[in-house]
């Protein structure tokens, strides 16, 4: 009989993710992982405590795939908040089951949307001291405004209530920032 192929630790996790991001994380079981790696779920224990080390691992490799999903973003726009929105509302649009995964689920643990969106990169800090660079009295605060309707617009995006275009969005995005201020 021949030998079966060896699976390791970093082909279980880039396959949990892609298992994550066709399905959501309520399809990263151990079996359909097994199914999709090749491999009986047998590897799987023996290089995972368990499942919740394979989903927080993967959960972590969907935080750094957001940071590099608004790294490659264009930033063009000067009014703060504005592309950090559109990097998130098309991060919904186009990755529907991980922004699910990320930004609204129980796999959150005890990580708020500032700490998960701020990240290793900076990018809430980056946009507050741009707000605070052009004059706003409370980049903070407008921060929190700026984000309920980032994140609102990017949920309507999950249920196909969200048929705005880019340019649409960002016209909207610089509009809320304006009233904001106001």
């Amino acid at each position: 009989m021949p030998r079966q192929a060896v699976v390791n630790q970093e082909t279980l996790l880039e396959t949990a993710f892609d298992l994550t991001r066709e399905e959501g994380v309520e399809g990263l079981t151990a079996r359909k992982l097994a199914v999709k790696a090749g491999c009986s779920t047998q590897p799987i224990f023996r290089l995972f405590e368990n499942m919740d080390e394979v989903i927080d691992t993967t959960y972590l490799n969907v935080c750094a795939f957001f940071s590099q999903f608004y790294d490659r973003q264009e930033k063009n726009i000067d009014v703060p908040f504005v592309d950090l929105g559109l990097a998130y509302i098309n991060f919904a649009m186009k990755e529907k089951h991980l922004f699910e995964f990320l930004f609204m689920s129980k796999y959150r643990g005890d990580r708020g949307l500032y700490e998960l969106l701020n990240g290793d990169s900076g990018i809430v800090a980056g946009e507050i001291a741009k707000a605070k660079a052009v004059g706003c009295s409370d980049p903070s605060g407008l921060f929190m405004k700026m984000w309920i309707f980032i994140h609102g617009a990017a949920c309507m995006s999950l249920t196909g209530d969200y048929d705005l275009t880019e340019e649409d969005t960002k016209e909207l995005l610089v509009d809320s920032y304006q009233a904001f201020i106001s």
